[in-house]
């Protein structure tokens, strides 16, 4: 078998120093790559690994610091819950003692009415007993005489007689209650 020779057309170099000057040209290309530029990647490539590494623990920090802000807030939310409760309770219970305390004084007013009532109907009946035995007296005295057919206009004897009939008449009054 007889080797093929490739045919490379236009790209076979005429002259053996310009293949080279080529290889010289890349061997030149690549050197300045690797000393210049790949360098140059390699920083911006560790720069951005380093941001984006800062940035994550950055985040991490903040995410922490959420957290810890949250079970705050949740404690202090727990605590306001409880005061509220707390001051519920009170309230309530202040309410009810004012009203208890309320109920006492209206008891007390009530009482106090009552008594006061109780002495002013007891002193009406003893002024309008008075004077019912006054009218009661005289209106006895009137017919007493009218029936004996003389004048009983003597006081002291008339009062007497008045004050007598009186007493029977309770007496009777306490008998019959009895």
């Amino acid at each position: 078998m007889v080797p093929m020779a490739i045919d490379l057309g236009p790209l076979l170099p005429t002259h053996i120093s310009e293949l080279i000057v080529g290889a010289v040209l890349m061997i030149l290309i690549f050197l300045v790559m690797w000393k210049k530029v790949v360098p140059a990647f390699e920083k911006m490539y560790e720069e951005r690994t380093a941001a984006i590494q800062g940035g994550m623990e950055k985040a991490e920090k903040a995410q922490e610091e959420a957290q810890a802000a949250l079970a705050d807030y949740k404690s202090q939310l727990a605590e306001a819950r409880t005061e509220a409760a707390r001051i519920r309770e009170d309230a309530k219970n202040q309410g009810a003692q004012i009203i208890a305390e309320m109920r006492e004084q209206a008891n007390a007013e009530a009482e106090r009415m009552h008594a006061t009532t109780q002495a002013q109907l007891a002193a009406e009946r003893v002024q309008a007993m008075g004077e019912l035995r006054t009218e009661l007296g005289g209106l006895a005295t009137t017919l007493a005489g009218r029936i004996v057919g003389e004048s009983l206009d003597d006081d002291e004897r008339a009062r007497r007689t008045v004050e007598r009939f009186l007493a029977d008449l309770e007496s009777q009054t306490e008998t019959e209650k009895a």
